[in-house]
């Protein structure tokens, strides 16, 4: 087998999405799972469910942390190794990673702060409050990263102009016919993952 440039793109942007994959799932089940049991923590004042959110809590930031050093990687690589196909489809293929950015990202990122720093420094109410920000913009950004993946699947509201493709419809380019099944596949895929994250950290500890 050749070891030509062509593969070996390939199978380091591989290596890359592998492995940065293995977070954002955990991450956004994790933060839906934690808005229950801060939810209870602040309703029953059981001291189980704060001990629970500290805990998890904190493997949320660790898991966040590792999803975000590993996307920028990721997001790097579009440029140095797939430079032809970004130049062709950046005008569309560009807007949703920079509404992740904008409207998601900030919004987890911020929040997640809060919520890890806050705890005891603000009110029982805010500091749920701000979890359910975080498993907010998490789905949000899970919602625009899946429309760029599944745009390029099932391209749609684009042609081809000037040698690019050029953006004709917004919501056509993001509501693709492939967007609504792939980001509710991988939400419920991600509750599951930290379902099962959660149940296997919390086994490991009783064993």
């Amino acid at each position: 087998m050749e070891l030509d440039v062509v593969w070996l793109s390939r199978l380091q942007f591989a290596i890359t999405v592998g492995f940065h994959f293995l977070f954002p799932p955990i991450s956004i089940g994790l933060a839906w799972l934690l808005v229950i049991i801060e939810r209870r923590a602040m309703t029953t004042g059981d001291p189980k469910f704060e001990k629970a959110g500290r805990f998890f809590g904190s493997l949320l930031g660790l898991t966040f942390a590792m999803g975000v050093a590993t996307g920028i990687v990721m997001e790097f690589q579009f440029g140095t190794n797939w430079a032809q196909y970004s130049k062709f489809v950046g005008d569309i293929f560009g807007a949703p990673l920079a509404a992740e950015a904008l409207f998601a990202f900030f919004l987890e990122s911020a929040f997640l702060g809060l919520y890890l720093f806050g705890r005891g420094r603000i009110s029982k109410r805010l500091h749920w409050f701000s979890i359910l920000m975080v498993a907010v913009g998490a789905t949000i950004s899970a919602f625009w990263i899946l429309v760029a993946n599944s745009w390029q699947q099932t391209p749609a509201g684009y042609a081809i102009q000037n040698g690019r493709a050029e953006l004709t419809s917004f919501w056509q380019a993001v509501f693709n016919p492939s967007t609504a099944f792939r980001f509710f596949h991988t939400i419920l895929a991600a509750l599951a993952t930290g379902a099962f994250f959660m149940i296997g950290v919390g086994a490991f500890i009783l064993l």
